[in-house]
Protein backbone atom coordinates (compact mmCIF):
# COMPACT_ATOMS: atom_id res chain seq x y z
CA UNK A 1 0.00 0.00 0.00
CA UNK A 2 1.40 3.40 -1.02
CA UNK A 3 1.98 5.97 1.78
CA UNK A 4 2.82 9.45 1.77
CA UNK A 5 3.98 11.86 4.73
CA UNK A 6 3.09 15.15 4.91
CA UNK A 7 2.60 18.23 7.52
CA UNK A 8 -0.05 19.73 8.96
CA UNK A 9 -0.70 23.47 9.55
CA UNK A 10 -3.98 23.63 11.46
CA UNK A 11 -5.92 26.72 12.58
CA UNK A 12 -6.01 25.53 16.55
CA UNK A 13 -9.22 28.54 18.09
CA UNK A 14 -11.77 28.59 20.24
CA UNK A 15 -14.84 30.91 20.22
CA UNK A 16 -13.80 34.26 21.50
CA UNK A 17 -9.81 33.67 21.49
CA UNK A 18 -7.32 34.41 19.39
CA UNK A 19 -6.05 31.40 17.38
CA UNK A 20 -2.81 29.95 16.46
CA UNK A 21 -1.76 27.75 13.71
CA UNK A 22 -0.53 24.26 15.26
CA UNK A 23 2.08 21.99 12.94
CA UNK A 24 1.58 18.48 12.91
CA UNK A 25 3.73 15.87 11.09
CA UNK A 26 2.40 13.14 9.45
CA UNK A 27 3.91 9.57 8.86
CA UNK A 28 2.78 6.84 6.22
CA UNK A 29 -0.49 8.14 5.90
CA UNK A 30 -1.92 5.76 3.22
CA UNK A 31 -2.86 7.81 -0.04
CA UNK A 32 -5.73 5.83 -0.61
CA UNK A 33 -7.42 7.15 2.96
CA UNK A 34 -9.99 10.67 2.22
CA UNK A 35 -8.07 13.82 4.30
CA UNK A 36 -11.17 13.42 7.32
CA UNK A 37 -9.44 9.72 7.73
CA UNK A 38 -6.47 11.43 7.92
CA UNK A 39 -7.64 13.95 10.46
CA UNK A 40 -8.85 10.92 12.06
CA UNK A 41 -5.27 9.17 12.09
CA UNK A 42 -4.38 12.54 13.60
CA UNK A 43 -6.65 12.86 16.41
CA UNK A 44 -6.19 9.25 17.36
CA UNK A 45 -2.71 10.21 17.46
CA UNK A 46 -3.19 13.14 19.85
CA UNK A 47 -5.47 11.34 22.30
CA UNK A 48 -3.04 8.44 22.32
CA UNK A 49 -0.57 11.16 23.69
CA UNK A 50 -3.21 12.79 26.05
CA UNK A 51 -3.33 15.61 24.15
CA UNK A 52 -7.21 17.57 22.50
CA UNK A 53 -7.96 16.44 19.42
CA UNK A 54 -8.89 18.87 16.64
CA UNK A 55 -12.12 19.45 16.28
CA UNK A 56 -13.89 19.48 12.59
CA UNK A 57 -17.32 18.26 11.46
CA UNK A 58 -18.68 15.52 9.67
CA UNK A 59 -21.34 13.13 8.92
CA UNK A 60 -22.42 11.47 6.11
CA UNK A 61 -19.22 11.01 4.30
CA UNK A 62 -20.46 10.75 1.12
CA UNK A 63 -20.32 14.03 -0.15
CA UNK A 64 -23.86 14.60 0.57
CA UNK A 65 -24.84 16.02 3.92
CA UNK A 66 -21.74 19.28 3.74
CA UNK A 67 -21.01 19.39 6.79
CA UNK A 68 -17.27 18.65 6.69
CA UNK A 69 -16.56 22.02 5.86
CA UNK A 70 -12.47 22.90 5.51
CA UNK A 71 -10.34 25.68 3.65
CA UNK A 72 -7.91 23.38 2.69
CA UNK A 73 -4.65 25.25 0.86
CA UNK A 74 -6.47 28.82 0.87
CA UNK A 75 -9.07 26.78 -1.17
CA UNK A 76 -12.60 25.89 0.12
CA UNK A 77 -13.21 21.91 0.13
CA UNK A 78 -9.38 21.90 -1.41
CA UNK A 79 -8.08 21.85 -5.13
CA UNK A 80 -10.43 18.95 -6.37
CA UNK A 81 -13.20 20.93 -8.78
CA UNK A 82 -16.95 19.21 -7.41
CA UNK A 83 -15.30 17.43 -4.49
CA UNK A 84 -16.58 17.72 -0.66
CA UNK A 85 -13.16 17.57 1.83
CA UNK A 86 -14.47 13.90 2.47
CA UNK A 87 -14.41 13.15 -1.39
CA UNK A 88 -10.67 14.20 -1.55
CA UNK A 89 -8.42 11.40 -0.95
CA UNK A 90 -4.64 11.81 0.06
CA UNK A 91 -3.17 10.79 -3.17
CA UNK A 92 -4.16 14.13 -4.78
CA UNK A 93 -1.21 15.37 -2.27
CA UNK A 94 2.51 14.67 -2.90
CA UNK A 95 4.59 13.34 -0.25
CA UNK A 96 6.55 15.82 2.18
CA UNK A 97 3.81 18.30 1.37
CA UNK A 98 2.84 21.05 3.99
CA UNK A 99 -1.63 21.75 4.07
CA UNK A 100 -2.77 24.47 5.79
CA UNK A 101 -6.29 23.68 6.93
CA UNK A 102 -8.70 26.06 8.31
CA UNK A 103 -12.32 26.68 9.08
CA UNK A 104 -14.48 28.82 7.06
CA UNK A 105 -14.11 32.61 7.28
CA UNK A 106 -17.33 34.63 7.54
CA UNK A 107 -18.59 36.57 10.03
CA UNK A 108 -22.03 34.87 9.88
CA UNK A 109 -19.74 32.06 10.34
CA UNK A 110 -18.65 32.61 14.44
CA UNK A 111 -15.84 29.72 14.73
CA UNK A 112 -16.84 27.34 17.83
CA UNK A 113 -13.89 25.09 18.03
CA UNK A 114 -11.02 24.64 15.74
CA UNK A 115 -12.42 23.95 12.55
CA UNK A 116 -15.87 23.62 13.16
CA UNK A 117 -18.20 27.08 13.07
CA UNK A 118 -21.58 27.74 13.77
CA UNK A 119 -23.68 27.90 9.80
CA UNK A 120 -27.21 28.05 11.77
CA UNK A 121 -27.30 31.40 9.52
CA UNK A 122 -28.13 29.24 6.72
CA UNK A 123 -31.07 27.57 8.32
CA UNK A 124 -32.39 31.16 9.45
CA UNK A 125 -32.19 31.88 5.71
CA UNK A 126 -34.26 29.15 4.93
CA UNK A 127 -36.80 29.07 7.57
CA UNK A 128 -36.96 32.75 6.07
CA UNK A 129 -38.62 31.08 3.32
CA UNK A 130 -37.50 28.26 2.32
CA UNK A 131 -40.83 26.00 2.39
CA UNK A 132 -43.95 25.06 0.05
CA UNK A 133 -47.30 25.64 1.25
CA UNK A 134 -49.29 22.06 0.68
CA UNK A 135 -52.21 20.60 1.90
CA UNK A 136 -51.59 17.36 4.56
CA UNK A 137 -53.27 14.36 3.89
CA UNK A 138 -53.17 11.71 0.98
CA UNK A 139 -49.96 12.14 -1.03
CA UNK A 140 -50.90 13.71 -4.46
CA UNK A 141 -49.73 11.31 -7.80
CA UNK A 142 -46.58 12.79 -9.18
CA UNK A 143 -48.26 12.52 -12.85
CA UNK A 144 -51.01 14.77 -11.63
CA UNK A 145 -49.03 18.01 -11.62
CA UNK A 146 -47.16 18.13 -15.06
CA UNK A 147 -43.83 19.77 -15.12
CA UNK A 148 -42.22 20.52 -18.21
CA UNK A 149 -38.68 18.66 -18.44
CA UNK A 150 -36.15 22.40 -19.02
CA UNK A 151 -37.69 23.39 -15.89
CA UNK A 152 -37.49 20.17 -13.86
CA UNK A 153 -33.89 20.00 -14.66
CA UNK A 154 -33.14 23.60 -13.97
CA UNK A 155 -34.99 23.13 -10.61
CA UNK A 156 -33.24 19.79 -9.86
CA UNK A 157 -29.76 20.84 -11.15
CA UNK A 158 -30.19 23.65 -8.26
CA UNK A 159 -31.85 21.68 -5.81
CA UNK A 160 -28.00 19.87 -5.62
CA UNK A 161 -26.70 22.46 -3.27
CA UNK A 162 -25.81 20.95 -0.20
CA UNK A 163 -26.01 24.54 2.13
CA UNK A 164 -21.99 23.76 2.96
CA UNK A 165 -21.12 27.06 3.05
CA UNK A 166 -18.41 26.70 0.69
CA UNK A 167 -19.69 29.64 -1.75
CA UNK A 168 -19.63 31.81 1.34
CA UNK A 169 -16.23 30.98 2.35
CA UNK A 170 -15.01 31.51 -1.17
CA UNK A 171 -16.34 34.86 -1.83
CA UNK A 172 -14.34 37.84 -1.12
CA UNK A 173 -17.80 39.58 0.84
CA UNK A 174 -18.81 36.25 2.14
CA UNK A 175 -22.02 36.50 -0.04
CA UNK A 176 -23.98 33.58 0.12
CA UNK A 177 -25.94 34.47 -2.79
CA UNK A 178 -25.17 31.15 -4.85
CA UNK A 179 -26.77 28.84 -1.73
CA UNK A 180 -29.78 31.39 -1.87
CA UNK A 181 -30.03 31.61 -5.24
CA UNK A 182 -29.76 27.92 -5.90
CA UNK A 183 -32.66 27.59 -2.96
CA UNK A 184 -35.08 30.29 -4.73
CA UNK A 185 -34.64 28.72 -8.16
CA UNK A 186 -35.04 25.11 -6.87
CA UNK A 187 -38.55 25.83 -5.16
CA UNK A 188 -39.87 28.75 -7.00
CA UNK A 189 -39.27 27.40 -10.25
CA UNK A 190 -41.97 23.98 -9.71
CA UNK A 191 -45.87 24.94 -9.65
CA UNK A 192 -45.62 23.88 -5.51
CA UNK A 193 -43.59 26.49 -4.65
CA UNK A 194 -45.62 29.46 -6.86
CA UNK A 195 -47.86 30.51 -3.88
CA UNK A 196 -44.59 31.82 -2.02
CA UNK A 197 -42.86 32.72 -4.85
CA UNK A 198 -42.37 36.67 -4.69
CA UNK A 199 -42.35 36.71 -0.81
CA UNK A 200 -39.88 34.01 -0.89
CA UNK A 201 -37.24 35.85 -2.54
CA UNK A 202 -37.87 39.17 -0.25
CA UNK A 203 -37.78 37.60 2.69
CA UNK A 204 -34.91 35.31 2.00
CA UNK A 205 -32.73 38.20 0.61
CA UNK A 206 -33.77 40.25 3.74
CA UNK A 207 -32.91 37.33 6.17
CA UNK A 208 -29.35 37.44 4.41
CA UNK A 209 -28.50 40.66 5.11
CA UNK A 210 -29.94 40.21 8.92
CA UNK A 211 -27.00 37.68 9.43
CA UNK A 212 -24.42 40.09 8.35
CA UNK A 213 -23.81 38.46 4.91
CA UNK A 214 -21.70 40.86 2.01
CA UNK A 215 -23.22 41.07 -1.20
CA UNK A 216 -22.25 39.66 -4.58
CA UNK A 217 -19.38 41.41 -6.35
CA UNK A 218 -19.80 38.78 -10.17
CA UNK A 219 -15.92 37.45 -9.44
CA UNK A 220 -17.78 34.06 -9.29
CA UNK A 221 -15.38 32.36 -6.82
CA UNK A 222 -18.68 30.74 -5.41
CA UNK A 223 -19.25 28.66 -8.14
CA UNK A 224 -15.36 27.53 -8.42
CA UNK A 225 -15.55 26.29 -4.86
CA UNK A 226 -19.03 24.59 -4.61
CA UNK A 227 -18.72 21.44 -4.65
CA UNK A 228 -22.16 20.56 -6.71
CA UNK A 229 -20.84 22.92 -9.46
CA UNK A 230 -23.86 25.02 -9.11
CA UNK A 231 -24.32 27.22 -11.33
CA UNK A 232 -23.90 30.84 -11.41
CA UNK A 233 -26.74 31.53 -13.18
CA UNK A 234 -29.03 30.88 -10.33
CA UNK A 235 -28.13 33.73 -8.98
CA UNK A 236 -29.04 35.89 -12.07
CA UNK A 237 -32.45 34.41 -11.33
CA UNK A 238 -32.71 35.29 -7.61
CA UNK A 239 -31.69 38.77 -9.00
CA UNK A 240 -34.83 38.84 -11.47
CA UNK A 241 -37.33 37.31 -8.86
CA UNK A 242 -36.48 40.02 -6.66
CA UNK A 243 -36.88 42.46 -9.16
CA UNK A 244 -41.06 41.03 -9.71
CA UNK A 245 -41.25 41.02 -5.86
CA UNK A 246 -41.09 45.04 -5.84
CA UNK A 247 -44.04 45.68 -8.87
Amino acid sequence: METINVTLKINRECANAVGKMETYPLENIPTEASFLEMLDMLNHSLIKNGKDPVAFDSDCREGICGSCSLVINGIPHGQELGTTVCQLHMRKFNNNDVIFVEPWRATAFPVIKDLVVDRSALDRIMQAGGYISVKTGTTIDANSILIGKNVAERAFDAAACIGCGACVAACKNSSPMLFVGAKIQHLSLLPQGHPERLSRVKNMISQMSIEGFGGCTNTLECESACPKEISATVISFMNREFLLSNF
